[in-house]
């Protein structure tokens, strides 16, 4: 169980796979380890899959911009750096252009819809390109992480399940 767990919890932490990978992961490891699926060990997975989401937060919302604007000039992560702050400012302009005035409400939906190319780490850069504030930041990405990890939940679970039961027959 112990194992299953951090290695969802490292899992989240991984751009573009994020929560949204972990929890299926994590599902997918309980059962190849016979754990039965029961509230309690549904609520660690999710747990373990936030914290492993978010801790990198702040570090893409303080330094992120910082070290892609300096690696731009860069001979070998030029290329990386100048891609990943490109689609930063396009996402960033994109989120402000449809949102307005509801900045923080759109990144909220930006991180907890779970589609390719949003989440933590994108919606974290994207503010951070921005100036938006840390604090609003922080908590329009904490509650899209959780929107986002309990539709990853609830999808996986309900895929688990069907799964089980088309197998138990």
């Amino acid at each position: 169980m112990t194992k299953a767990l951090l290695i969802s919890f490292f899992v989240s932490m991984i751009p573009l796979i994020e929560l949204r990978g972990a929890i299926p992961v994590g599902l997918g490891l309980f059962a190849s380890q016979g754990i039965e699926l029961s509230p309690a060990m549904l609520v660690f997975l999710f747990i373990a899959c936030m914290v492993g989401n978010m801790l990198p937060v702040p570090f893409i919302f303080l330094f992120a911009r910082k070290f892609l604007e300096w690696g731009q000039e860069k001979k070998l992560i030029g290329g990386i750096c100048r891609f990943c702050l490109e689609k930063g400012h396009r996402g960033g302009e994109k989120l402000q252009e449809k949102a307005g005035r509801g900045l923080y409400f759109a990144l909220f939906l930006f991180v907890g819809i779970p589609l390719p190319g949003t989440g933590a780490w994108t919606g974290t850069l994207a503010a951070s390109l921005l100036d938006m504030d840390w604090k609003k930041t922080t908590l329009s990405v904490i509650f899209g992480v959780l929107l986002a990890g309990v539709i990853m939940m609830t999808l996986s679970f309900g895929v688990a399940s069907g799964v089980g039961a088309v197998t138990a027959q």
